[in-house]
C-alpha cells in the first residue's frame, strides 16, 4: 500500500493534483498511476498530475489526465509554484522552475489560499499552417488554432480536433472568437485531456497566431470557459498571467 500526500489547485478552472517531494526521492508515479489518480469517477479527478521536486532547483514533471507526458502547462506551473510555496512556508514572490520546455520564471502574489501570477512562457514559434486553420504554434507543446463557427456543435469540433491531432501526431486544438483588438475567447480540446476549462499554453498560442495575422494586439485578455487569462507579447516571447486557487489537501492510497 502506498499513501501519497497531494494538493489540489486550479487556475481558471484548469485543475491539477500536485505532489511536492525532495530531490533524491525514488520515483513512484508512472503513467498508469497518474491516469488512475486523475480519473474523475474512480480517482480524485484532475486535468493533470504535477510533480515538483525540490533541490538546488525546482523541477516540474507533468502527466496529462490520460497518463501521457506533457511538456508544459501555463496554468499548471502557477499551481505548482503555489503548492511549493505552501509546502515550504515560503514568502518569496518569484520562483524559477525547470521544465521539459526549459527554465521558466513564475511570479506569484498569494493571499492565503488564492493568488495571481505570471510566467515567462518563452518564445512562441510557428509551424506550417494546415488547411482550414489559422495556424500552428508551439509553446513548449503543439497547438492548432481554428477560427470558431457558432454554427458548429461540440461534436463537430471534436471531430475536427481528432483529424488535426492525427495530422500532427497529437496536438492541442483551440477554437477562437475575435471579440476585439484586446479581447479574444476560446474553447479548448487539450491533448491527453479532452475539453478543458482553461489552457495557458493554448491561450498564448491563440494570441500569437491572431497577432501575427493582425487580428489582435500584443496585450490581450482571453476568456477561457473557466475564467480569463492575460497574455503580453514582446516580440516572439509570451508572458501569461492568471489566477490560482487552492482546493484541498488529498491523501491518495493505492495498493
Amino acid at each position: 500500500m502506498a499513501l501519497r500526500s497531494l494538493q489540489k489547485w486550479h487556475g481558471a478552472g484548469n485543475d491539477f493534483l500536485v505532489e511536492v517531494s525532495e530531490h533524491g526521492t525514488a520515483p513512484w508515479w508512472d503513467a498508469t498511476r497518474a491516469r488512475a489518480v486523475c480519473d474523475r469517477t474512480t480517482g480524485i479527478g484532475a486535468d493533470g498530475l504535477l510533480l515538483a521536486t525540490l533541490g538546488s532547483e525546482v523541477s516540474m514533471t507533468l502527466y496529462n489526465a490520460d497518463g501521457s507526458d506533457a511538456e508544459m502547462s501555463g496554468n499548471g506551473i502557477r499551481c505548482l509554484a503555489a503548492a511549493v510555496r505552501r509546502t515550504t512556508n515560503g514568502t518569496w514572490d518569484t520562483l524559477e522552475v525547470q521544465t521539459v520546455a526549459g527554465l521558466r520564471t513564475v511570479t506569484l502574489k498569494m493571499e492565503e489560499t488564492s493568488g495571481y501570477g505570471s510566467v515567462d512562457m518563452g518564445d512562441v514559434t510557428f509551424g506550417e499552417t494546415l488547411p482550414g486553420t489559422l495556424g500552428v504554434a508551439y509553446v513548449g507543446n503543439p497547438h492548432v488554432v481554428v477560427r470558431d463557427d457558432p454554427k458548429w456543435t461540440d461534436a463537430m469540433r471534436e471531430e475536427l480536433a481528432e483529424e488535426l491531432s492525427l495530422d500532427l501526431d497529437g496536438v492541442n486544438v483551440e477554437f477562437v472568437t475575435i471579440e476585439s483588438d484586446d479581447h479574444l475567447s476560446i474553447k479548448v480540446i487539450e491533448r491527453g485531456v479532452g475539453w478543458t476549462r482553461a489552457c495557458g499554453t493554448g491561450t498564448c498560442a491563440v494570441v500569437a497566431v491572431a497577432h501575427r495575422d493582425e487580428m489582435c494586439g500584443t496585450d490581450v485578455t482571453v476568456d477561457n470557459p473557466g475564467g480569463a487569462l492575460h497574455v503580453t507579447l514582446n516580440g516572439a516571447a509570451a508572458t501569461l498571467s492568471g489566477p490560482v486557487q487552492f482546493v484541498a489537501n488529498v491523501e491518495w492510497l493505492e495498493a
